[in-house]
């Protein structure tokens, strides 16, 4: 097992081929699809023959960037996944956040801690510029989580949804922090000013 980070409560671990269930379980939930595809499972062989696959290819193309599988350190469970990588038409150094996580592990802060952990790899450790994230405008539960991971709402937009979700025509909203922002938070938590 592969460890990308560790956290207070998680740890971070490269996905292997052999967590085909653990994914498969976690896009069978309708509600943790909901603000992806409106809440249709992924198929088996979409995660055993597409998805996974694309997981682990993310490793070889790019050093320190992924999906990472969150894993509870109190009991071993898998909560979810949490990814930064670049986004095909983004440079390297500016890559995407996401997280998906049980719907047994929302609110209960798991995604802003994983989140936190990325970022501060990202910037530490890799050279990132810049991380952004984003989600649909009124998915309230993943923009508390980029608020909780440090990012700020950067801009308003509208994406083009395959699958038409309910809430679509309200838009969709960017997130983002530069090393600077982060460097600053960091010297801010250090010395106590927060």
């Amino acid at each position: 097992m592969e460890i990308h980070a560790e956290t207070e409560r998680l740890i971070l671990r490269r996905f292997t081929d052999q967590d085909v269930d653990l994914l498969v379980e976690l896009d069978s939930d309708p509600d943790v699809m909901f603000y992806l595809n409106a809440g249709t499972p992924t198929p088996r062989a979409e995660v055993a023959d597409d998805v996974l696959p694309a997981f682990l290819r993310h490793y070889r193309r790019w050093p320190g960037y992924g999906f990472w599988a969150i894993i509870r350190r109190s009991d071993g469970e898998f909560l979810g996944w949490v990814h930064l990588r670049p986004e095909p038409e983004s440079p390297e150094d500016e890559p995407e956040l996401g997280y998906r996580l049980r719907r047994s592990a929302w609110g209960q802060g798991y995604a802003a801690e994983a989140s936190r952990a990325v970022i501060d790899r990202a910037f530490a450790d890799f050279g990132a510029r810049r991380v952004v994230a984003s989600t649909m405008a009124v998915h309230g539960a993943s923009r508390r989580v980029m608020d909780k991971a440090g990012l700020r709402l950067a801009r308003t937009f509208r994406a083009d949804w395959p699958v038409r979700i309910p809430g679509d025509e309200h838009g969709d909203v960017e997130y983002a922090i530069t090393r600077e922002e982060w460097q600053a938070a960091h010297s801010a938590a250090d010395t106590g000013d927060q």
